[in-house]
């Protein structure tokens, strides 16, 4: 069954890898491991946007970069679409406000683009019919309605859902989905690059 795979990169990042050490994901071997065999994975598309340094972790940038060419390297089945942060100034109100002011000004960063670009593409490539099986990656039911037209405009196309977060997934999307599966630790782990990827010199960050 032709398989493309929609991955959205923060949620997978927040939901499954933060404060962990499977950052160095081999994602082609992830989604084997967690797919059944009549999957063939023809693509495997990964949206997500360039992290800006910050004082607390200069390197950050560095470290994303070297993970998304070491996909590009491994992982013939990865395409990567770029997303971008905004940063804009917002009044918030204080956790525990005091005698002053119940509102602050902080510098809100919201990451955009990359929901968009995710159900613009799952959307063509049914109209192109690229695909029988379509597997989104994610939990933000922003997604919900391109998997429902999805469903509603190809009757024949299978549409799957992994789940990146340990929370329930979201009603939203189980609605529209003919499976759904979770990530687990063991896939993780079980699923890392080679510390170096053979042929570069792209070697895994020693903080990870």
């Amino acid at each position: 069954m032709r398989t493309h795979i929609y991955v959205d990169g923060f949620n997978l990042y927040y939901g499954a890898l933060k404060s962990t050490s499977y950052k160095w994901l081999d994602l082609s071997s992830l989604f084997r491991e967690i797919l059944k065999p009549h999957h063939d994975i023809l693509k495997i598309k990964y949206f997500t946007a360039r992290v800006k340094s910050h004082p607390s972790d200069p390197s950050k940038p560095q470290r994303q970069n070297i993970y998304l060419r070491a996909l590009q390297h491994y992982c013939p089945e990865i395409e990567i679409y770029f997303g971008h942060f905004l940063s804009h100034t917002a009044l918030a109100p204080l956790a525990k406000p005091g005698r002053g002011p119940r509102l602050v000004n902080i510098i809100k960063t919201e990451e955009k683009g990359s929901d968009v670009n995710l159900a613009v593409h799952l959307l063509n490539d049914g109209w192109t019919n690229a695909y029988d099986c379509a597997i989104v990656v994610t939990n933000d039911s922003d997604i919900a309605e391109a998997m429902r037209l999805v469903k509603e405009m190809h009757k024949g196309k299978q549409l799957g859902l992994i789940t990146p977060s340990k929370r329930h997934p979201s009603l939203q999307l189980v609605t529209h989905a003919d499976f759904v599966r979770g990530i687990s630790e063991n896939a993780l782990r079980g699923s890392q690059l080679p510390l170096q990827i053979p042929g570069t010199n792209l070697i895994k960050p020693t903080s990870w």
